[in-house]
């Protein structure tokens, strides 16, 4: 029971994670018909979620 609020803070931060690449994608969705994200963008969003994901691993998995 003591990774309890652990679990409960991976899962809030995801669900975050999930809201906010939903806005995202709507905002862009909303500018046209299409919705292409640029490739600048992914080289600055992939290199920030993956240091994200890694941090949340590590702060749970250090017990």
């Amino acid at each position: 029971m003591e990774e309890s609020p652990y679990v409960f803070f991976l899962g809030f931060a995801f669900l975050w994670i999930l809201l906010g690449l939903g806005s995202v994608f709507f905002v862009v969705k909303s500018q046209g018909p299409t919705a292409k994200i640029p490739a600048e963008a992914l080289i600055v969003a992939i290199p920030i979620l993956a240091a994200f994901v890694i941090a949340l691993t590590f702060g749970a998995m250090s017990l």
